[in-house]
């Protein structure tokens, strides 16, 4: 697989970074997902009384994406490789050969077909490595994964003889990635067990990066008892961690320790 990273929307032969992958197959579909992870943007987003590092494309849609492409290219023609883009506005997933008959372009958009693989006994594999469903569904559910991050559907086309799946990209309105539910570490059935002083706390470590017994005592007026009560409660709830020592003891998000 060729994979090349541009810094604008169109190729210009000096590519900003650039990987030829080889090797097992599930291992090539691995060092791909991490060539887009770190060649695309991770801003983090407040969502509500949670910090979330977001990345830009959804990872399960770009990961079926490369599995469908290794599993279906089409072998015979080994002179030429996947090929893998990733520019300003979009990620291009090119594949040798065409969909098998009787798979169309037209099937495909419209997610009207049955399972059919060129290469079965690969996607088998793939699928198991991979945890990715053999029922030909792969198209819907990349559809689906875009729109639930917040992007349009991903294009399905043609050319040169490469099967292509485009993932459109945000462009400059990193605002319109929606956050699942699923990362949140403070859900809205959490933030429902949370008193008014907790969730201060919590908008605090959003600002801050932290907060201390001290700064509830403070800002809040409570005795160090309700404030470490309230922290101690944050922690159970595996919102917060503990770190440091003595007076130095503060709270920050869990899984982003200061050091």
């Amino acid at each position: 697989m060729l994979a090349d990273t541009y810094r604008g929307s169109e190729p210009d032969g000096e590519p900003r970074d650039h990987e030829d992958i080889r090797g097992p197959r599930p291992l090539v579909i691995d060092r791909a997902v991490s060539f887009i992870d770190r060649n695309t943007r991770h801003p983090m987003k407040i969502v509500g009384l949670n910090r979330v590092r977001i990345d830009e494309y959804p990872v399960e849609a770009l990961r079926e994406a490369l599995v469908n492409a290794v599993a279906h290219r089409q072998y015979e023609d080994a002179g030429r490789k996947i090929i893998l883009e990733v520019f300003s506005d979009r990620v291009v997933v090119s594949s040798p050969g065409l969909p098998p008959a009787p798979i169309t372009l037209a099937s495909l958009r419209k997610g009207n077909y049955r399972p059919c693989s060129r290469n079965p006994v690969l996607a088998q594999c793939l699928s198991y490595f991979h945890r990715i469903e053999e029922r030909g569904s792969g198209f819907r559910r990349m559809r689906d994964q875009m729109l639930n991050h917040g992007l349009d559907k991903p294009l399905i086309g043609t050319d040169t003889g490469y099967f292509q799946v485009i993932f459109p990209g945000p462009g400059e309105n990193l605002d319109r990635i929606l956050v699942p539910e699923t990362r949140l570490l403070v859900t809205p059935a959490i933030e429902a067990q949370l008193n008014e002083r907790q969730k201060r706390a919590l908008e605090e470590v959003l600002t801050s990066g932290f907060v201390s017994s001290g700064w509830l005592v403070k800002e809040l007026g409570v005795t160090y008892d309700t404030a470490n009560r309230d922290l101690k409660a944050l922690t159970e709830l595996k919102i917060l961690m503990r770190e440091g020592r003595g007076r130095a003891v503060r709270y920050v998000l869990l899984g982003q320790e200061t050091g």
